[in-house]
């Protein structure tokens, strides 16, 4: 039986008992509805984790007992920036999930031209919110204990003048070459699109700063489907999988 994993940002090294904090106490004892003496595994998000037992669970709180840390090496040598044009409702979602199982390391969510969700104040707070927490359930799940880092949500002339460094990257029907043209990189910045694409200004903006265009097959794909299968091949070729 798989041993669920949950989120524990404030996790110390010195702790013998932890108390859950108040998402990871509902959804171990409440959803889950897992009882005492329940083996559970928690992390910080900082590469500290631990296997624990449920020790205490009330309705409005539980502890955990730290039994043994263990060290998990899952993080791939290949670090990657993805910058994402924001796409509307699941189809942000997918990609911010699956960018975290494939092994990303920064997320930066950016309004382009073309992007169809308004987002400002409140709101903005809000969606950023929900974001962070599918990219915890997403470590949680994949048994990474670094948490990827999300980036506030950025306008794109902004996000181009703050990455005006490394090997930088943006998918493009038009592109000359493909991923299997450059020479093995330690660290990619990854552009994608939201679902209308990018305007030929923000592509001329974007390879006047930089960013090396590139030509992803010979079909067009989804923004959510382009970011995920991208990261996929970057893993293959530089990274850790296959």
């Amino acid at each position: 039986m798989r041993i669920p994993r949950f989120y524990c940002p404030e996790l110390g090294l010195d702790d013998d008992v932890i108390t859950l904090p108040a998402q990871v106490h509902r959804h171990a004892v409440q959803v889950l509805r897992l009882k005492l003496g329940a083996e559970i595994k928690v992390f910080d998000g900082k590469g500290l984790e631990y296997n624990a037992v449920l020790q205490t669970a009330t309705k409005r709180d539980s502890t955990a007992k730290l039994e043994k840390q263990t060290r998990v090496q899952n993080e791939s040598p290949l670090s990657i920036t993805l910058i994402q044009g924001i796409s509307r409702g699941d189809r942000m979602d997918y990609t911010l999930q699956k960018a975290v199982e494939l092994g990303v390391n920064r997320i930066v969510p950016v309004v382009t031209a073309r992007c169809n969700v308004q987002l400002s104040g409140a709101r903005a707070d809000k969606k950023r919110e929900h974001w962070l927490g599918v990219m915890i359930s997403a470590c949680e799940q994949s048994g990474r204990s670094m948490m990827p880092e999300l980036a506030e949500i950025g306008h794109y002339e902004t996000m181009l003048a703050s990455y005006n460094q490394g090997t930088r990257l943006i998918l493009e029907p038009t592109g000359e070459h493909g991923l299997n043209a450059l020479t093995k990189q330690t660290e990619v910045i990854l552009l994608i699109g939201s679902e209308g694409g990018f305007s030929e200004t923000e592509l001329q903006q974007a390879t006047s700063s930089g960013f090396q265009s590139i030509q992803f097959g010979p079909r067009i794909l989804r923004t959510e489907t382009a970011a995920v299968s991208a990261i996929a091949v970057l893993q293959t070729l530089w990274g850790d999988l296959g």
